[in-house]
């Protein structure tokens, strides 16, 4: 059985093993795979493994041999699932693996705009602590959390783990979500909407899937219903948010600042006008790829390509 890998950098460069598929038949590992050499890489292949290599009915229709596609992410918009579904090819993706990781780049950047550590350590390093006159100095606004309505956009195992740091923090808790799962265990939590999240909320942070619903849900007529001394933080999708509107927002003072793990086009242009507004962190989407995550991302994809070849389909997106 042939198994061809078409982009396994990102989920290992080189700091983990592929043997769980080497197990499984010939493997052939490629770093990346740009469009036009996708067809000659995996002509033979049963298996295919991708990450973000598009495939679509051009790619399927010349596909005969292919059986099973395993994506190495939760999200499985870089593959057309119907095409896939009418070809009678199996589709499966990895879900809940980042939770714990993607929670904490929440807050990662979350206080990071509450208390600016990087920016206070990098004027220390310059000097300025050595030549203060007094024993501390802030340079920025140092903001406490507790007591704080903590707004989260997309209640699932996420949500749900941010709701329970954010607990931990003394925060109040609002949640959006089209499923209202039993939170009764929560004392400081409420079901809302999203219009009551976006004027009633100190942070915002979203963790919504991206469906036609979704897209472009922060927008200027939506940021304008922030307070203008609230936080929004994206460790989900970044075409959930218009990044014009949120730069414009940002420069303004509509709001106050924002934390991004994801941008609408990645790799970014050089020219995203969010790289230029005030009070913007942007990381290069690593909320997902810690090792320990990526490590639990490999293990649950090994074992997804074994139940479908024991004839015990997991993880599908595209039931048959």
């Amino acid at each position: 059985m042939k198994i061809v890998v078409l982009d396994g950098y990102t989920l290992n460069p080189g700091d983990l093993s592929w043997d769980g598929f080497k197990e499984i038949g010939d493997l052939t590992v490629y770093e990346r795979t740009p469009d036009n050499k996708i067809i000659e890489r995996v002509k033979d292949a049963e298996i295919v493994i991708t990450n973000k290599t598009l495939l679509g009915e051009n790619i399927f229709s010349r596909l005969p041999k292919l059986k099973y596609v395993g994506i190495l992410a939760t999200g499985y918009n870089t593959v057309d699932i119907e095409a896939a579904r009418k070809r009678e090819i199996v589709v499966t993706n990895i879900p809940a693996y980042s939770t714990n990781s993607v929670a904490q780049m929440t807050f990662a950047l979350l206080l990071e705009l509450c208390l600016h550590v990087q920016r206070h350590s990098d004027s220390v390093k310059a000097g300025k602590w050595a030549d203060s006159v007094d024993f501390c100095y802030w340079d920025y606004p140092l903001i406490e959390l507790a007591g704080k309505t903590f707004g989260i956009i997309g209640f699932g195992n996420i949500g749900q783990k941010v709701a329970d740091i954010a607990t931990v923090l003394g925060m109040k808790i609002l949640g959006a979500d089209n499923f209202h799962s039993d939170q009764s265990h929560r004392n400081n939590f409420k079901w809302a909407d999203i219009p009551e999240i976006l004027s009633d909320s100190d942070v915002i942070s979203i963790h919504a899937p991206l469906t036609s619903e979704t897209k472009g849900l922060i927008n200027m007529g939506n940021l304008k219903q922030m307070k203008k001394s609230s936080f929004l933080i994206n460790t989900s999708r970044g075409p959930l948010v218009v990044e014009e509107d949120l730069a414009a927002a940002l420069n303004q003072g509509i709001i106050a600042g924002a934390g991004l793990d994801v941008l609408a086009v990645e790799p970014p242009t050089h020219d995203n006008p969010l790289f230029k507004a005030k009070n913007c962190i942007i990381t290069p989407h690593i909320s997902w790829a810690t090792k320990e995550s990526r490590s639990r991302c490999m293990a649950i994809a090994v074992s997804n390509l074994k139940s479908f070849l024991a004839g015990k389909n997991v993880n599908v997106v595209n039931s048959l």
